[in-house]
């Protein structure tokens, strides 16, 4: 079998026209955009041409977009950012965070720093509302509420409206992990009431080790990353001036092929739940699958034998690229803290199939062929 490669959630393929964008700048146009000559004001000005371009895209301005090296060091910093500087003493989160969140108010807990609160999971997987306004309401410090906007392993989408709503009512403040969204989701950050979000190229075919974080222009922070006065002297360090080439121009193709290509993906995944649900007795979904879902991401999870515990291992050599996501397994890999919190049950082993517009029903017809012999 032709590798098939069903783990976009985690990583996607470089788009052929964002590498051709990308070109000049890794081979005769490498100057660094703090020089003064010509050569380094030309690419000075294809980064904030790149900047223009994302904000624009975002219904942001540009000077609230700021080029990092990624989702994890996006979100690292506007944590940080928000109790170092903004005095947040209350961080309010989810347990079903990426642990680029949940790992960094984990670090703000143990200084001692930020208290935190876990707000409750509805059966779902979703976050209930109603008792994050009642940890907010009770809040007696300012407080930091930091929820994803979809979820990478089960593919929920919080409503970031009404979320963001009860944090301008109990002033708080909002940031929102949507490395899973930028890019397969329209935004309109003006008149989203949100602090701070994430985006990362490489989630919607662009290069890996860059990414934004947007910071409303009414936040004022000091720097994450200290060194040079790049990024307006908001993050040192010589700009990844190729990757944000790339970044810029994988966000306009995903924009302009938003319709279709979510429509067609948004299919398949569809499709997959339909013919794994006819051809695997026992086979269950995680999340609000047929409610408000990111169309890229299915979380299956398979009754627990012999065979299927060895699922990812034979899937791999039958040239299946998949991730895991059981709640508990042997060794080192400690298991999906995600599928613990919502679907704790260990007679299920769990598997995230995540989808891109390269992707084909032949391929999903493949797979779920192949798996009725791995379960």
């Amino acid at each position: 079998m032709n590798r098939i490669y069903f783990d976009n959630a985690a990583t996607t393929a470089l788009d052929p026209q964002v590498l051709e964008t990308m070109m000049p700048y890794l081979t005769e146009k490498f100057g660094n955009p703090s020089s003064i000559y010509s050569y380094g004001r030309e690419t000075r000005m294809a980064i904030e041409a790149a900047r223009k371009s994302v904000a624009k895209i975002l219904n942001a301005h540009p000077a609230e977009i700021f080029f990092t090296s990624g989702g994890t060091e996006s979100s690292n910093t506007a944590i940080t950012a928000a109790v170092r500087d903004l005095g947040c003493k209350h961080i309010i989160t989810s347990p079903i965070e990426h642990h680029a969140v949940s790992h960094s108010v984990e670090h703000a807990d143990n200084l001692d720093i930020a208290k935190v609160s876990f707000v409750k999971l509805l059966p779902n997987g979703h976050v209930d509302i109603e008792d994050l306004e009642k940890l907010l309401a009770a809040s007696t410090e300012k407080t930091l509420v930091t929820l994803m906007h979809a979820n990478n392993e089960i593919g929920n989408i919080l409503d970031i409206h009404a979320v963001g709503n009860l944090c301008k009512l109990y002033n708080a403040i909002f940031h929102s992990d949507t490395v899973q969204t930028v890019g397969h989701f329209p935004f309109d950050l003006r008149n989203t009431p949100v602090h701070f979000i994430t985006g990362a190229a490489h989630k919607f075919h662009g290069p890996k080790g860059v990414g934004i974080l947007y910071i409303n222009e009414n936040v004022k922070i000091k720097p994450f990353v200290h060194g040079g006065s790049q990024e307006r002297n908001m993050r040192a360090g010589t700009e990844n001036l190729y990757g944000i080439v790339g970044f810029a121009k994988a966000l306009e193709m995903a924009t302009a092929g938003y319709e279709e290509d979510s429509a067609a993906i948004g299919t398949l995944k569809y499709y997959m739940m339909d013919e794994l649900k006819k051809s695997i007795p026992g086979v269950a979904f995680n999340g609000d699958t047929l409610g408000s879902s990111l169309y890229t991401v299915l979380s299956v999870s398979f009754p627990k034998t012999e065979k299927s515990e060895m699922i990812l291992f034979n899937m791999d050599i039958n040239n299946i690229c998949a991730s895991g996501g059981s709640a508990c397994t042997s060794g080192a890999d400690q298991g999906s803290h995600v599928i613990r919190a919502i679907n704790n049950n260990p007679n299920q082993v769990t598997v995230r199939f995540s989808f891109s517009k390269h992707n084909t029903k032949a391929e999903v017809d493949a797979v779920v062929e192949k798996l009725k012999s791995l379960v």
